[in-house]
């Protein structure tokens, strides 16, 4: 079986460095065997690929694919706290939130960009509960944020 780093490898994809926080928090949080994400915006060499309101200035299209950037950035985050990823026993939940135009509904389907990279990189243990939330804006006018809890060993 291939470990989540090889996974990842496959994918094409490299986790990035942690972002540093925006504001008095730490990325990442363990207690017990439970690690919690922060919410993790889809920084890309420390800069954000695009901002604004899912609808409007960015597609779902792209949304998803910076989804999917915030699930990457919340797995570097629990490898920074546990070291390696092959403890992940379990991907519990997963919210994710989306800066929406007031008529934009699409959430769910631009979460799946995280959702879908998750099961990916961790198989069946990447199965997640899951909320997908449309608000009205996020830090630095980011389009997505993700955060996640997983059990580890």
């Amino acid at each position: 079986m291939n470990t989540p780093e090889e996974r990842l490898k496959q994918l094409g994809l490299e986790l990035p460095e942690v972002a540093k926080p925006v504001a008095a928090y730490v990325p990442a949080v363990r207690t017990g065997n439970h690690v919690y994400t922060s919410g993790q915006l889809p920084f890309v060499d420390g800069r954000l690929p695009k901002t604004g309101k899912v609808g409007a200035e960015v597609t779902a299209e792209e949304a998803k694919e910076l989804a999917q950037q915030c699930a990457l950035n919340a797995i570097a985050a629990v490898k920074a706290e546990i070291g390696d990823l092959s403890a992940v026993r379990r991907v519990v939940k997963v919210v994710g939130f989306v800066a929406s135009a007031p008529d934009f509904t699409g959430q769910p389907a631009v979460v799946n960009g995280a959702s879908e990279l998750l099961g990916k990189v961790f198989g069946d243990a990447g199965s997640h509960a899951r909320s997908a939330v449309g608000v009205a804006a996020l830090p630095l006018d980011a389009p997505v944020e993700v955060e996640m809890i997983v059990e580890v060993a």
